[in-house]
């Protein structure tokens, strides 16, 4: 048995082509409901992306400095926190989102920002690392943020991203890996992990599930921005 109709319709409305104000409005009515719809389909990724992201960073990580970009109501914080992160910024375009993020107490910092259409924030290489957990989806964040980033990441630093591999999501999953790789072979990162899962989540529609498991799947990635060239002198 798959996830409730009404449940259904939720994700589904903000995920359609409808405009920026009208998924920003759906988003903020959603913000009540999220954490238990998400439950419900035993979605995976603030949990996965976490623990990528612990392996790969270097102790200690108390100090660190991170943003969580589209953080909604901070489901990637609470598992940064339970890892031994401390120093949470993060940024979304849904007030009633970070309305609910404020209630955690877990983040330092938090700002509203509509990606794709303003700056992060952020001063350059200002963050150890930068998570972008859900957000990188059809309909949903613009490829276009990525040298954005970039820019507040430290040389050094991290980023960590995710994607759905589900088949609505494919032409963009193909077009976001096609620009990873293209600044992959420009020198602005390297890659450290792509982890393809299998069980991402639940389906919400028998055309969306993978093999017809009844889940979909979806991609982390950990990248890590290059430090900057040193000149030799002379």
């Amino acid at each position: 048995m798959g996830p409730p109709a009404a449940l259904r319709e939720r994700v589904a409305a903000v995920h359609r082509g409808s405009s920026l104000p009208e998924r920003l409005r759906l988003f903020d009515g959603w913000a009540a409901r999220y954490e238990q719809d998400v439950a419900a389909l035993e979605y995976r990724a603030p949990h996965l992306a976490a623990a990528s992201l612990a392996f790969a960073f270097p102790a200690p990580r108390a100090e660190a400095r991170l943003l969580d970009v589209a953080c909604g109501t901070g489901l990637v914080a609470w598992e940064l926190h339970r890892r031994g992160f401390r120093c949470l910024h993060g940024v979304d375009g849904s007030a009633g989102m970070l309305e609910r993020a404020r209630s955690t107490g877990l983040y330092q910092q938090l700002r509203l920002c509509v990606l794709g259409r303003e700056p992060l924030p952020a001063p350059a290489e200002h963050y150890d690392a930068v998570t972008v957990v859900g957000a990188l989806g059809e309909g949903q964040v613009p490829i276009s943020v990525l040298p954005e980033l970039l820019r507040v990441t430290k040389p050094g630093g991290f980023l960590c991203l995710t994607t759905r591999s589900n088949p609505s999501n494919l032409r963009y999953k193909a077009e976001l890996e096609a620009a990873l790789g293209q600044l992959e072979r420009s020198g602005a990162w390297q890659k450290l992990l792509a982890q393809e899962v299998e069980y991402w989540e639940r389906a919400t529609s028998e055309e969306e599930s993978t093999q017809g498991t009844g889940y979909i799947s979806g991609v982390v990635y950990i990248y890590q921005k290059c430090p900057v060239p040193h000149l030799e002198e002379g």
